[in-house]
């Protein structure tokens, strides 16, 4: 009655964690701040992120997750640690229950990694959800019953698509390729083109601002953008005017990575779960998912109607805390994750 309920999207960029009865309570970049001398935390979240790129030598600003698993443990449980004691408090009287999301396809040794940091963090009991299942829960599709529904989750790190019906996962695949790639591919561009360094936050505005998967047809509505980077040549600051065509070039191949993900899953679909994709469509989460017409050029690429949900980015971590109020309901469904 007591315990609190918490639902975690740990996410390769961005941490989301939801608590039963209040929503969404934080939303923070998953970012360490740590110094080099004595490995001592110095700040997590938004505080660390804004130190990307302008510290010393003595402080390191890491990811400690990548592709949506843990790369560095340590630091992942100071974080867990950090964002647990944001919500509940230094001292809970009660320790929460937690529910976090992996993706699909990891193994015993990642997902135990996940669940042990999760408890020496301050969990009482931790238990783990693929994401596809928690992002198709949290944009409310009824998972729970026979027909087929299709998602298609586009975080930083992974794209995951999956068939869902009865609870479970039906067909699943995944591709190292989001959010992380496509600020890369427009660095890469920028760089081929123009000669002129960007660092990853400028890549990242650029994409979120004039990104788009498919090139305008008019050029009114080719929007443009001043970007500013280092010249490759002479060393010396360059501002340079990008147009939005140019980016869709870029991130041509991220994106034809993402349809074939779609593509692969709904070729592997039974029939009869194909032909309900068919009348209901396919529901797209995450961040990426927000990419100007991206749902557009996938119903052209793949026949099938492609819509973004409610609040994308929220998917995730609203279904692991729907998930955990449903866990007797749903836990001989869920793959045995470590």
């Amino acid at each position: 009655m007591f315990t609190r309920h918490i639902g975690i999207d740990l996410g390769t960029v961005n941490v989301l964690v939801h608590e039963r009865g209040r929503g969404i309570v934080l939303n923070e970049p998953s970012i360490v701040a740590i110094s080099a001398g004595d490995n001592h935390v110095i700040a997590v979240g938004d505080e660390a992120k804004a130190m990307l790129g302008r510290t010393p030598e003595t402080i390191e600003v890491a990811r400690p997750l990548r592709d949506g698993v843990i790369a560095d443990y340590v630091v992942t449980e100071a974080m867990l640690r950090y964002f647990i004691t944001k919500v509940c408090g230094r001292m809970p009287l009660f320790k929460p229950e937690v529910m976090i999301s992996v993706p699909v396809g990891v193994t015993s040794v990642e997902s135990r990694a996940v669940r042990d940091a999760a408890e020496a963090a301050g969990a009482k009991s931790a238990f783990l959800i693929p994401e596809p299942l928690a992002a198709a829960m949290g944009a409310g599709l009824p998972v729970g019953t026979p027909t087929g529904n299709m998602i298609l989750n586009m975080g930083g790190g992974t794209s995951e698509s999956a068939v869902i019906a009865m609870n479970g996962i039906v067909v699943a695949s995944s591709v190292r390729v989001g959010g992380n790639k496509m600020d890369e591919a427009i660095a890469a561009y920028v760089k081929r083109r123009y000669n002129l360094l960007i660092g990853d936050r400028t890549a990242e505005q650029i994409k979120v601002e004039i990104g788009s998967a498919i090139k305008p047809e008019r050029p009114e509505d080719d929007q443009t953008m001043d970007v500013r980077g280092r010249d490759q040549v002479t060393g010396l600051p360059k501002t340079i005017s990008l147009k939005m065509s140019e980016v869709a070039e870029a991130l041509a191949e991220p994106v034809q990575a993402i349809i074939g993900v779609a593509r692969e899953v709904l070729e592997r679909t039974p029939p009869e779960l194909v032909s309900d994709i068919i009348d209901r469509g396919v529901v797209m989460t995450g961040g990426s998912a927000q990419l100007r017409d991206l749902d557009v050029l996938l119903t052209e690429e793949i026949g099938v109607p492609f819509f973004v949900a409610d609040d994308p980015m929220a998917c995730v971590a609203l279904g692991a805390g729907r998930a955990l109020e449903a866990y007797p309901m749903i836990r001989r469904t869920l793959p045995s994750l470590g």
